[in-house]
């Protein structure tokens, strides 16, 4: 596994249950600030296997950005379980809700 995916599933690990981080910000603390698609994808094929919170990562907006009804219900409803207020269009309020990790690895780091 690659040094980047490693920090990534290591801040997603991180993300306490009823806060929520962005996908650029994950990318950042992960130690390479360009990559937002390249969480997208890791939390897309390593959800699973890794057990990572995968609905606390919306977008810079403050958006779910699943594209499928199932799964923008599925995220918001697991997020409102979490106590996370979520808008009927899908947004939620990153300044109450956004968590931001004490640590900031560098892409060559290993957690």
């Amino acid at each position: 596994m690659k040094p980047f995916t490693e920090n990534v599933i290591t801040v997603l690990q991180q993300i306490p249950e009823g806060l929520v981080m962005t996908y650029g910000q994950v990318a950042r603390a992960a130690g390479s600030p360009r990559a937002a698609r390249q969480v997208v994808r890791i939390l897309h094929s390593m959800s699973r296997k890794h057990d990572l919170p995968w609905h606390r990562v919306i977008n810079v907006k403050g958006q779910i950005a699943l594209k499928s009804e199932e799964g923008i219900m599925n995220q918001k409803s697991m997020l409102e379980d979490e106590g996370i207020e979520v808008s009927e269009t899908g947004n939620v309020d990153l300044g109450t809700y956004q968590f931001h990790p004490d640590v900031i690895l560098d892409e060559g780091d290993t957690p």
